[in-house]
């Protein structure tokens, strides 16, 4: 029977933990042998990372008990933290340990524990690794280091590097050799020509970020294991035009093909496009690459925020397993010669960037709307894909799962905003006749990044409770190719802002959401657009803001991570020649002007973005009349991974919604706004 109720008061199956323990997704998948191995989380075991491995016989067993957790913190965002492969002795991986940093040997059948194979350091930040290649024959795995200096976060360098495999760096820091000088600000690890006559390797510098501008570094590798005649290879780091826009050749992902010639992804034409670079011609001197599947305005690469992402494989027949896409992505088998290029089927709309390669098997991470992330297998023989790991179960039944919308919406100026909404859904109740529903604007993070189009259980929660859900990709997002991505050059705080906005507006407009019940939300870069927003406008009736930039001057004067430490170079411009913008468009200094009742949420270990910025933007707001709360974490950095934490966080959201929209709840504590 359908039971007539207010939009937002609608009894749910979905509980806080039901999205506490379906947060975070595998990652970091590869091949062991005749194994699939990947990380996954484990937000009831403190957030940690497990390293699991899955056996011929469609076994899953983790290879290492808590407390150890698989993640590195290099760039702070990490990346490939893992490397194996087949010993006399059976399986051997090197990993990154996320509470010491140090590379660790493991042979899992061995029965021995792990032997640390780096040294600690008391300089700032340690020594960090990441992106490992194993090299048994030599002895060694190579790998990025990153090493600070001293104790601010930008004393900073890193370089490829040699790290033995018998623990003698274990103790002995002048036992690691360094392979590349350190004449680039950020690198990522080696890729060995099939000879191992050369490493390539991706490089940048201040104030780029790797998707405005990147070099391919290309080196001879000697017997004695030395790299020699280091030189770049493709790729452009060329000065930033008078308007803050970027004029360089994003290089995302570097392989070898089998036949010794480089692929490559590059954003030259507009698109992340996969090419191919013969390197001996370019050591002729004739440097010349062509595109092998050109002019379809997709993308075929993205934002390099993880060291060692990879949207693309060589097989060992010469066809190339590609993710490519636009807003949306899929998985496909390219051929370089003819650049026919042949999906493969299944629901899945989000690849993950990250594969591995078995013979004519494509492993990789990829969810849909209907389902979550999961370790898909595809067989390029027979063109069967099929969920091998991490299977997707239904926690309830779909009915209660929203079904999104795709959606492109008209900004300002007739510029196209793209989003997914997702409007309320019950099995079992509708609304009042007549009555609209309250929508949340959900503001992701980067910026430069984007919402996938996939099933998560924290939108559903709040749909089958009777609030929609609208994902906006801002100008800004990836996804749509370059120039959608260099709107926000100089314009954060104003065209995320406005295209969240535009959205919010235009479902009102159309009678899909109330106009008196908007609110939104956001993490990391989302939460600075909510608090941007809500100091900016008075739209929403309600934020909630996580773990924020709330200051830019703070942001871009030493108070964040080396990565993004000149980020607002381009997001905002030139600190030297526009300071005033930074103060003008900061939350922290806009604090008169919010209006609206608002949920801060923060990570008290997060250095990315500090909680000090919480602290004096709070201090700006006391005394203001404005009902609001502050939810501070210990032990959570930049993203919330501990399962209680997610539960208190996700209760306390629905409670500010249920207050400010004249709801009422009893399925969680309320959350006490103070003045």
């Amino acid at each position: 029977m359908v039971t007539t109720a207010p939009y937002g008061a609608w009894p749910s199956p979905i509980a806080a933990k039901d999205v506490a323990a379906h947060d975070g997704r595998p990652a970091f998948v590869g091949v062991v042998g005749d194994e699939v191995w990947w990380t996954e989380p484990r937000p009831a075991e403190g957030g940690r990372r497990a390293l699991i491995r899955r056996l011929p016989d469609g076994t899953e067993q983790p290879l290492l008990p808590a407390p150890w957790n698989v993640r590195s913190r290099v760039l702070e965002y990490g990346g490939q933290p893992w490397a194996g492969t087949l010993t006399d002795r059976g399986p051997l991986v090197v990993f990154s340990d996320f509470a010491d940093q140090r590379l660790y040997a493991f042979e899992p059948d061995s029965g021995e524990d792990p032997r640390p194979l780096t040294p600690l350091s008391q300089a700032g930040g340690g020594l960090r690794w990441v992106d490992p290649v194993l090299r048994p024959e030599r002895g060694e795995v190579w790998c990025v280091l990153e090493e600070f200096t001293g104790d601010r976060p930008t004393d900073v360098r890193r370089v490829v590097a040699a790290v033995p495999l018998d623990g003698s760096g274990a103790e002995n820091r002048a036992a690691v050799r360094e392979l590349s000088d350190d004449r680039h600000r950020f690198v990522t690890g080696p890729r060995l020509s099939p000879d191992g006559r050369r490493a390539a390797w991706i490089a940048w510098d201040h104030p780029r970020m790797p998707w405005d501008g990147t070099l391919v570094m290309l080196a001879d590798i000697t017997p004695e294991g030395e790299f020699a005649h280091i030189r770049p290879l493709v790729g452009d780091l060329g000065p930033t035009s008078p308007d803050g826009g970027a004029t360089g050749e994003s290089v995302a992902q570097i392989e070898w093909a089998a036949d010794g010639a480089l692929l490559f992804v590059s954003d030259l034409s507009g698109w992340w496009e996969v090419q191919r670079i013969d390197p001996g011609a370019a050591a002729d001197g004739v440097v010349a690459s062509r595109g092998l599947c050109p002019a379809r305005q997709e993308e075929f690469g993205g934002p390099l925020w993880n060291v060692g992402q990879r949207w693309f494989l060589p097989l060992d027949n010469g066809t190339l397993a590609v993710i490519h896409g636009r807003g949306v992505n899929t998985l496909g088998i390219l051929d370089p010669v003819s650049g026919e290029l042949v999906d493969s089927a299944g629901p899945w709309t989000e690849w993950a960037p990250t594969l591995a390669v078995q013979g004519s098997r494509v492993i990789g991470i990829a969810a849909g709307p209907h389902s979550s992330y999961e370790i898909v297998e595809l067989d390029t023989c027979t063109g069967r894909s099929r969920v091998i790991a991490s299977r997707h179960v239904d926690v309830v039944d779909p009915a209660y799962h929203p079904q999104p919308q795709i959606r492109t919406f008209s900004g300002p100026g007739g510029r196209d905003v793209h989003a997914h909404i997702y409007p309320p859904r019950h099995p079992d109740h509708i609304a009042p006749e007549g009555e609209l529903p309250p929508f949340v604007v959900w503001a992701h993070g980067g910026p430069t990044s984007h919402a996938p189009l996939v099933l998560d259980l924290e939108i559903a929660y709040f749909t089958s409770r009777g609030i929609g859900v609208a994902e906006v990709n801002y100008g800004g997002s990836t996804g749509y190719g370059r120039e959608y991505r260099e709107r926000l050059r100089g314009q954060w705080g104003v065209v995320d802002v406005e295209d969240c906005a535009a959205v919010a507006r235009a479902l009102a407009d159309e009678g899909s959401a109330d106009l008196s019940r908007l609110a939104i939300r956001g993490g990391s870069a989302g939460g600075w657009t909510t608090a941007a927003s809500l100091t900016s406008t008075d739209l929403y009736a309600c934020g909630t803001i996580s773990y924020p930039i709330l200051d830019l001057v703070g942001w871009a004067t030493d108070e964040t991570h080396d990565f993004e430490s000149q980020y607002l170079e381009s997001l905002v411009g030139p600190f030297a020649e526009v300071p005033d913008r930074y103060r003008e468009r900061s939350p922290l200094h806009r604090a008169d002007r919010i209006t609206a009742p608002f949920l801060l949420l923060q990570g008290l270990d997060d250095v990315i973005c500090p909680p000090a910025q919480c602290d004096r933007f709070l201090a700006e707001v006391a005394g203001r009349g404005i009902p609001h709360a502050y939810l501070p974490f210990p032990g959570e950095g930049h993203g919330f991974r501990r399962a209680d934490t997610i539960i208190r966080a996700v209760e306390a959201e629905l409670s500010l919604y249920a207050q400010t929209f004249g709801i009422t709840r009893n399925d969680v504590p309320t959350l006490e706004l103070r003045p």
